[in-house]
């Protein structure tokens, strides 16, 4: 009868030499450990605005203000607090969400978005978050995807930094376009 000492060696014998022949790039990449705040950048926009980090909703939203509907295109306005720029963007989907109040059918667009370091083109809906304090929300969706860990203590954790070809580094918000 075999010890168990000689079997795990054995094993690890057996398996040593296939742990060499997996690519560095195979292992999965260590969690980013945000806070339960962290501001995120509309790219290419270069639009800063602070977004609530909610483990219990399944998908992100944005905040959209005076959201006209021209076909396949969504044009809404951003908040006057985070630079009331005007967007106009293809909708790619619609959806129909429980709210407190009932239900609501959302558009469902695609946007990229810096987190800390990271670059993620994601899906969103348009939501009117007037009566919300943020005006962007990140759901489970986008946390999974982007590997992070959220730790609810904490806020402002990462700063966002993601390089845009072609445009300087600043993330200050672009200077605010008159309404029309």
């Amino acid at each position: 009868m075999n010890s168990p000492s000689i079997c795990k060696s054995a094993m690890l014998a057996l398996f040593l030499p296939f742990i060499a022949l997996v690519p560095s790039g195979a292992l999965p990449e260590q969690k980013t450990v945000i806070g339960e705040v962290e501001d995120v950048i509309l790219l290419p926009w270069r639009i800063r605005l602070p977004a609530r980090i909610d483990t219990g909703a399944a998908r992100t939203s944005l905040g959209a203000q005076n959201l006209k509907i021209s076909g396949v295109v969504a044009e809404f306005k951003l908040r006057e607090a985070v630079g009331g720029q005007r967007l106009r963007l293809p909708i790619l989907d619609w959806r129909v969400y429980r709210t407190s109040e009932g239900t609501d059918r959302r558009p469902i667009v695609e946007i990229e978005i810096c987190i800390g370091r990271k670059r993620l083109r994601t899906r969103v809906n348009l939501n009117r978050r007037h009566h919300l304090e943020y005006p962007f929300l990140v759901g489970r969706g986008l946390l999974a995807e982007g590997n992070f860990l959220v730790d609810v203590t904490q806020s402002h954790t990462v700063e966002p930094d993601c390089a845009v070809p072609g445009q300087p580094e600043s993330t200050s918000p672009p200077a605010r376009t008159p309404d029309k």
